[in-house]
């Protein structure tokens, strides 16, 4: 079967002059000509149409497309896209958590240079969104305490604050990995040190509200996936010290 110029830009949803100009720089010359001497495209022709858009779309130049198509390895082409694709999926990633760490930054009142945002915020993936946290918290008197304490930070202090929380996570993780217990006097030790440094950079947090957190951190995927990429199981491991912690104090 053959398509005319105007049927073929209409399936691809591309202009007819783009056509042409793909065919006079050699990138794709349709298969045949009418009998009034019109281009005809064939199925082949909107195959290899659909994988120069492909390439268009990922902003690959003419020549290098004509290059990568100059293998006629269907299965190559394949798995060439679909490599291609894992690496956009990989930087539009990255570019949606960097716009979703400087909208917390920027709810939460911080005023940094460009420069202190790319060397405070660049490995920093915040627990939630400022917009959750208002939702779930608004209401608290925790709330309140965190927004009047953090809206005040300096980059040094969001520094210290992160390299503590940081700290804790990885001795929770080595306390883990050396086979201390949950309940034991080290892993109990460490979720007090965890607790208070709640309380000293965020809010007061009680044991009742760390037991909160403890779940939260098990049910949260988000939360979880923080944990779980220091170590395997470390999620349970936090929630289970500071319930053990908790009971420790009376609490």
């Amino acid at each position: 079967m053959g398509y005319s110029v105007g049927e073929a830009a209409r399936l691809a949803g591309v202009t007819v002059r783009t056509l042409h100009h793909y065919d006079e720089v050699g990138l794709l010359t349709p298969s045949g000509r009418t009998a009034a001497g019109y281009r005809s495209y064939s199925d082949a022709d909107l195959d290899r149409l659909r994988r120069i858009l492909f390439y268009r779309e990922l902003d690959l130049g003419l020549d290098d497309i004509a290059s990568i198509l100059a293998d006629g390895d269907a299965n190559a082409h394949l798995k060439r896209q679909h490599e291609l694709l894992l690496i956009r999926i990989e930087r539009l990633q990255r570019m949606v958590a960097a716009v979703e760490r400087e909208l917390e930054a920027n709810t939460m009142g911080i005023e940094l240079t460009q420069e202190e945002k790319f060397e405070l915020f660049g490995e920093f993936d915040p627990d939630d969104y400022a917009e959750e946290v208002e939702r779930r918290w608004g209401g608290t008197d925790a709330y309140r305490q965190s927004q009047q304490k953090m809206s005040s930070f300096t980059k040094e202090d969001w520094k210290r604050f992160m390299a503590s929380q940081e700290d804790i996570g990885r001795r929770l993780a080595e306390a883990m990995r050396a086979g201390f217990a949950p309940d034991s006097e080290q892993a109990m030790d460490l979720a007090e040190e965890h607790r208070q440094h709640i309380t000293r950079w965020c809010y007061d947090c009680t044991y009742e509200i760390h037991r909160g957190l403890g779940e939260m951190y098990v049910a949260d995927e988000r939360f979880a996936a923080n944990y779980e990429k220091l170590l395997p199981g470390l999620a349970e491991y936090i929630r289970t010290a500071i319930n053990a912690n908790a009971t420790r104090a009376g609490a």
